[in-house]
């Protein structure tokens, strides 16, 4: 009880019907959220944890189980299967960015950028920001896009940013 005393006093964020403390590294949190069992699961099966555990800082853009369920039939099962790991490190390495982008910085740097910012994903290949309606969308090299449903989910070792499609890398 003491330590959930202590986090009280956190600003939390509700994901996927848990709190996210910003105590917590993104592993920690991402377990908790009823929304991302999908893609904890495939980071277990990546063997990721470890790294998503470590220092970061890494900025997640984190697809909920419906952004999955929107992927072709049979596509998370496939991705699943021990044989493809490299495959499934490809995908979900493309959703992250090395460093902490909170959207006030990604949102920043799309108005400096005349409408569209690029980063590189920790899989190497780009991801391009742009804002459509106040929000912020994500172009992957695919051209599929994804919008953040919910931003600036502070962690210990970083920020997820909720997404609602999975981003495909070319």
């Amino acid at each position: 009880m003491e330590g959930d005393k202590m986090m009280n006093d956190e600003k939390t964020v509700m994901v996927g019907g848990a709190a996210m403390y910003p105590s917590k590294n993104i592993v920690e949190n991402a377990v908790n959220s009823k929304d991302h069992t999908t893609l904890v699961a495939a980071v277990k099966a990546a063997d990721l944890v470890s790294t998503l555990q470590g220092e970061g800082p890494f900025t997640v853009f984190a697809p909920t189980n419906a952004a999955f369920e929107k992927l072709p039939a049979g596509t998370v099962e496939t991705l699943l299967k021990p044989e493809n790991k490299t495959a499934l490190q490809g995908v979900l390495t493309y959703h992250v960015v090395a460093g902490n982008f909170s959207a006030k910085n990604i949102i920043d740097a799309i108005n400096k950028n005349n409408g569209s910012f690029t980063v590189t994903t920790v899989n190497g290949q780009k991801l391009t920001a742009s804002l459509k309606g106040g929000k912020v969308i994500l172009t992957d090299a695919k051209g599929g896009t994804s919008t953040v449903t919910i931003a600036d989910v502070n962690q210990s070792n970083g920020v997820i940013h909720v997404v609602d499609t999975v981003l495909l890398p070319a």
